[in-house]
């Protein structure tokens, strides 16, 4: 029986004795049984202990022997070895013992399980093979293994099914078609197995293999799809993803139901691959499995997604070590992302060579298929090397990159030119000759002329690039480009590794190009036509962060590389410097917008400086816009936009010279009679009062229009006789939700209201913090908007409102609320370390001390930090809240409590001391300094007597 088990493909080299004492275990069972009859339950429970004992040790053997070999296909077919045993030992149990009828059954293992290779926590795929003739003992037989089996913890899929009707439902049924091709038999009637095979080939693979390789094919798009349609995902799913495991064994089902093989080797005898390209299916094939095996060992369970939290610890099991300027993770997900790539590059391999074969369409399949085997050749204007094959560009003769290597440039390049599809066979030649790109060809000005316009093509120039990637021609072409294919960033910020990132920047820079992103980019979408240095940007959009993954400084080595890339590429002088500044400072313009408040006009003034030109103000933008939107979806929001629009607009009035130098008591007497003229249907004694509440700094940064909006609420909360209201509104172009608090003013304010926020489950994206003169705040918070639907964006804001009312109020105690939240909502920060930071500058304002800070983000973080900042002394004149990922970077404007800058350096000292160590504190380890809410005041009298204004709270 047990040699039977083992009869199973590429398993001939794998010494399985040490896993499991298989006599030992068939002698415990047939014990444990015994010889009188027994209630079914209790022989389950007899043989329960047993059997999963021996399923445990022989994993925990697997696991070891993993650790050792590092071999990711033999710890598969290790474990499979090891449940083929207990399926046996069972069944022979049974029949033995219990069911001797279930002699005349098969069982047979099908999907993964038949291939011989099984994940730790892989289901286990079984199909029962009835003769046709059977009986009720049979079925009770498969019922009591099992049972067995899900009493064992197993995830079982199964089928019981005579031979009749597998060939039935196969025909039929495409899912059920590829389990009965990977078939193999455990135990049992062997005969039956043999039966259903022959059958199958004949009756079923027959004729059939075009239908196949097409339902096989559009399957796999499918699958793609639905997990990102890319295999450059810094969290990919190593089974389902692109370029994962599911994708190999794409392949080889295709290759052995067409070519009628059982093995990869086969192909290399057929000329389907080379020797070099089976190694490399076989290596791919090793080292998705060592990854997967390690990740189910790790977590106990079917986890298929190499998330962050796992990362680091796989790689640590599978031995990989730090470099300068790579992380060990780094360096693993790097190699990982290379093996997607070999599995791309395999997949249009074997589509060219199943061309070659001009395999027939089958009745039933899309007329786009079939006419990929019914047209002929045609030339292609203004080209010899390259001629068109149904809709795709291939090679003319299989010579054309040996005589001109120029040619796998001009190949992109045509195809560009053209619209057409790439033919796989030309990319398999293409795969197969990038040994001829060398420094001649990169030194080539026609090569490097096809490569720029190709770059700065009016039609898709990312697609092109992606195919260039993929193919391996366009890291070959700029080598450092290639150094940062497939490198990952180990961060929850950055959806995609370098490359990717670094194509999609093209790809939304082409939108913008096009005039196709108006509503979500209004002003870069007006800017594009009137930027003169076009080919200079897109140079920029390239390669801006071409030097990740180097000890130095990304910007500074980048922008090195760009002096020496641009005259290579055929940019002159004027276009080397601009592309050289634009990837130096390419992070500036997005860092000033979010990290600092833009109300302050050193900022702009600062900013200005740095710029110096309108027209690389405008260039600096795109080349923003288009870095944020490549960086995963959902990072990009209206909010950004917003932040981008304001920093351009006040940055090129002062480049422009129109930016005000009016005082600010001159700029504030002009918008207090604005407001009173927005108010002309209130009555001259109301308007006076409202006008008198505000301060200078609300009339000059909030819009008029928002300030009418700010006195109905005022004067409808006064009318209520209410301490405390809040207010709502969506904006959904800007992607937030505002909400409006006027309560009384009270130095711990700002922490109480983003302590609710983070028990409320928001997310703030920035604030205006504001006085008024009767000793009021009027705070207006913008959240992060979760939904598409206005009325259900209201509900969410209301709910979050009340919140706020309810802390404000002394209702709800915060540091259990925030507790609360905390522990309902996984953190997965818990992967990174981000080592707490903090630094304090009395030169980036003229009139506050900015106290910037950088840490792991968590729940309740910056309710923990402003308290802090309470303690401490210091009233916040405005901040900015910045998330990238699961990092952190909060900026607060601050002064002491007589409204100066901070400029003691002890007193400096301690401020970052403490803030370092409310940074360092875990999510459950919350500040009992925190407070739990306070009883809201009446408001004080309105000349605002007896107290002290917080002034200017502008921007978080």
């Amino acid at each position: 029986m047990a040699k039977q088990a083992t009869r199973q493909d590429h398993r001939h080299d794998i010494d399985f004795s040490e896993l499991m004492d298989v006599a030992g275990l068939q002698t415990k069972c047939r014990e444990a049984l015994g010889t009188k009859d027994r209630p079914l339950l209790e022989s389950r429970a007899a043989l329960l202990p047993i059997l999963r004992q021996a399923s445990v040790d022989g994993r925990e053997k697997a696991r070891e022997l993993l650790s050792q070999d590092g071999s990711g296909l033999r710890c598969a077919r290790r474990i499979s070895w090891i449940q083929d045993q207990l399926i046996c030992v069972l069944n022979e149990t049974i029949t033995e013992s219990l069911y001797p009828e279930g002699r005349e059954i098969a069982v047979a293992a099908t999907g993964g399980y038949g291939r011989g290779t099984l994940a730790p926590g892989s289901d286990i795929d079984l199909l029962f093979l009835l003769p046709e003739k059977n009986s009720d003992a049979m079925r009770k037989a498969v019922e009591f293994l099992l049972y067995l089996l899900w009493d064992m913890g197993f995830k079982v899929g199964h089928a019981t099914r005579t031979v009749e009707e597998c060939i039935r439902l196969s025909k039929t049924d495409m899912t059920i078609r590829t389990a009965i091709l990977e078939c193999r038999p455990i135990c049992g009637s062997g005969a039956l197995v043999n039966q259903l095979m022959s059958r199958f080939d004949l009756e079923v693979v027959a004729g059939t293999g075009p239908e196949f390789v097409a339902a096989k094919l559009a399957e796999r798009d499918q699958r793609h799809k639905k997990a990102g349609d890319t295999r450059y995902l810094v969290e990919p799913n190593v089974k389902e993803g692109k370029g994962g495991l599911r994708d190999l064994h794409t392949l080889f089902w295709i290759a052995k139901y067409y070519y009628r093989v059982r093995e990869t080797t086969e192909l290399v005898k057929l000329g389907v691959l080379s020797r070099e390209e089976a190694r490399s299916f076989e290596k791919a094939d090793d080292f998705l499995w060592a990854v997967r095996c390690q990740m189910h060992f790790l977590t106990g369970k079917a986890e298929e997604r190499l998330s962050f939290d796992i990362q680091r610890d796989i790689a640590a099991s599978l031995g990989y070590n730090a470099r300068p300027g790579l992380s060990s993770v780094e360096r693993f997900m790097k190699h990982y992302f290379l093996v997607a790539k070999n599995v791309g590059d395999l997949t249009r391999i074997l589509c060219a060579a199943l061309e070659d074969q001009q395999a027939k369409a089958a009745p039933g399949l899309t007329q786009r298929v079939i006419s990929r085997f019914t047209k002929r050749l045609h030339k292609i204007a203004g080209s010899v090397e390259f001629v068109e094959d149904r809709g795709r560009i291939t090679l003319a003769d299989p010579g054309v990159f040996k005589r001109d290597p120029v040619s796998l440039i001009r190949f992109f390049h045509v195809a560009d030119l053209t619209g057409l599809e790439l033919h796989p066979d030309a990319l398999k030649s293409i795969t197969r000759s990038l040994s001829l790109i060398d420094s001649a060809l990169r030194e080539d000005d026609e090569a490097n002329r096809l490569f720029l316009s190709i770059l700065t093509s009016r039609r898709d120039p990312g697609l092109m690039l992606r195919r260039m990637n993929e193919a391996g021609v366009l890291g070959r072409f700029i080598p450092e480009f290639g150094k940062v294919v497939a490198m990952m960033q180990f961060n929850m910020y950055h959806h995609y590794t370098v490359d990717e990132h670094l194509i999609r920047s093209v790809d939304a820079l082409s939108e913008i190009d096009h005039g196709r992103a108006a509503d979500m980019h209004p002003l870069a979408n007006k800017l594009m036509p009137t930027i003169e240095e076009r080919a200079a940007l897109y140079v920029a959009v390239l390669i801006h962060d071409i030097a990740k993954g180097r000890q130095e400084d990304h910007s500074i080595a980048g922008a090195r590389i760009a002096r020496k890339l641009c005259p290579r590429l055929g940019l002159n002088a004027k276009q080397t410097e601009l592309v050289v500044w634009l990837v130096e400072q390419h992070l500036i313009m997005s860092m000033t917008a979010q990290t600092r408040d833009l109300h302050d006009r050193k900022t702009i003034a600062d900013f200005a400086e740095k710029v110096r030109s309108l027209d690389r103000l405008k260039l600096l933008l795109v080349l923003t816009i288009c870095d944020i939107r490549a960086v995963g979806p959902g990072v990009w929001n209206g909010w950004k936009g917003q932040l981008l629009r304001t920093l351009y607009y006040e940055t090129e009035l002062r480049l422009s010279g129109g930016f005000s130098e009016a005082s600010g008591k001159e700029r504030a007497k002009v918008a207090e009679e604005d407001l009173a003229n927005a108010l002309s249907d209130w009555s001259q004694q109301d308007r006076e009062a409202l006008v008198k509440l505000h301060y200078q700094p609300y009339l000059l940064s909030v819009p008029v229009e928002d300030q009418v909006r700010h006195a109905g609420f005022i004067r409808e909360t006064d009318k209520a006789g209410k301490p405390l209201a809040t207010m709502v509104r969506t904006d959904s172009f800007r992607a937030i939700t505002e909400i409006t608090v006027l309560a009384p003013d009270h130095p711990r304010l700002l922490s109480i209201i983003a302590g609710a926020c983070a028990a409320a489950g928001a997310n703030i994206a920035d604030a205006q913090i504001f006085t008024t003169s009767d000793g009021r705040a009027l705070d207006t918070i913008h959240i992060n908007r979760e939904f598409a639907v206005d009325d259900d964006e209201m509900r969410r804001g209301g709910t979050i409102g009340r919140m706020i009312e309810d802390v404000l109020a002394g209702k709800k105690r915060l540091p259990e609320v925030i507790a609360i939240r905390a522990k309902a909502k996984k953190n997965k920060n818990k992967a990174f370390d981000i080592p707490p930071s903090g630094a304090i500058s009395n030169g980036l304002s003229n009139k506050f001390t900015v106290v910037e800070v950088e840490c792991l983000d968590r729940t309740g973080l910056l309710a923990e930090i402003t308290a802090a900042l309470a303690d401490l002394s210091l009233d916040i004149q405005s901040a900015r809240i910045t998330t990238f990922g699961e990092k952190v970077i909060d900026t607060f404007y601050v002064t002491d409590l007589v409204g100066h800058k901070v400029t003691n350096e002890n007193r400096q000292g301690n401020i970052i001391t403490r803030l370092k160590a409310v940074m360092a504190e875990q999510e459950d380890e919350l500040q009992e300094a925190m407070p739990d809410g306070i009883v809201a005041p009446q408001p004080a009298a309105a000349d605002g007597a007896n107290v002290l204004p917080r002034k200017s709270k502008v921007g978080v």
